[in-house]
């Protein structure tokens, strides 16, 4: 695998303007607070993985970048647009269009094909013509290695093939930033590998992308930067070979040891 260092930097990976700033974000769930005061940044072109124990709130602040989760203060800018601000829901939509977002559980369309999956969002939402669709469905289909795949159904592939549909299905929006959401979590371990490789080839070709995951070895291999939450906070950001060799705060290498234990 071509290290990290050695990704292709494009211009916008030089700009110091982040693609996501998150600005004292709270969130509360009753009187759980989930989120409290997160302040942080990816910037363009960083690759971001997300990691800590189960429930401290790694998915509410991935969900909160293109408003699956309300926030009840702070302020969370995409690309200099604040997420959060009153909006109509075709503004909204609009936003969130520009937001590639894979989920843990595929939510791919059961009655369409994987091409069709493909292509409906950029006929509905862009206005892109069928023939364009279809072209640009199976070069991302080509991409992910599932070009032979086209004309099946989400029922007829294997939990791997379902997720790599749907990180082209989120490409063909062309979107600036790519949010993962837990990717591989509900996949067997054989097919993990399949689903991190097309990750790796995102990142290599210098694309914005935050992931929460558990795959410590992606986080090694292919993170800018490992941030590390517990209790609703970031308690440590640093780059993956600092974070894994010397972390600081006494919770992660608490959440370091229990992972080299098991």
């Amino acid at each position: 695998m071509t290290p990290v260092s050695d990704r292709a930097a494009s211009p916008a990976a030089a700009e110091d303007v982040p693609m996501i700033l998150f600005s004292s974000i709270n969130k509360w769930y009753g009187d759980y607070q989930a989120l409290t005061d997160v302040n942080a940044e990816v910037k363009k072109g960083e690759v971001v993985v997300v990691c800590g124990p189960s429930g401290s709130g790694k998915s509410t602040l991935i969900r909160t970048v293109n408003r699956l989760e309300e926030i009840k203060s702070g302020q969370l800018l995409f690309d200099g647009h604040d997420i959060h601000a009153p909006m109509s829901s075709v503004a909204l939509n609009k936003l969130r269009s520009r937001i590639g977002f894979v989920f843990q559980s595929f939510n791919l369309f059961p009655h369409l094909s994987v091409l069709e999956n493909i292509m409906l969002s950029p006929m509905r939402v862009l206005g892109v013509k069928r023939a364009a669709a279809r072209a640009k469905a199976m070069q991302l289909l080509e991409r992910v290695g599932l070009a032979n795949k086209a004309g099946a159904y989400p029922a007829q592939l294997s939990g791997g093939q379902q997720q790599r549909v749907a990180i082209a299905r989120a490409l063909a929006m062309e979107p600036p930033a790519m949010l993962f959401d837990e990717p591989t979590s509900a996949l067997d371990p054989e097919m993990v590998g399949e689903v991190l490789a097309v990750m790796r080839s995102l990142a290599n070709d210098g694309m914005t992308m935050m992931c929460v995951t558990h795959e410590m070895n992606f986080a090694r291999e292919v993170a800018d930067r490992v941030w590390f939450m517990d209790a609703g906070q970031i308690l440590e950001k640093a780059e993956p070979e600092t974070f894994f060799k010397s972390p600081q705060h006494p919770r992660a290498q608490r959440f370091l040891s229990d992972l080299r234990a098991h």
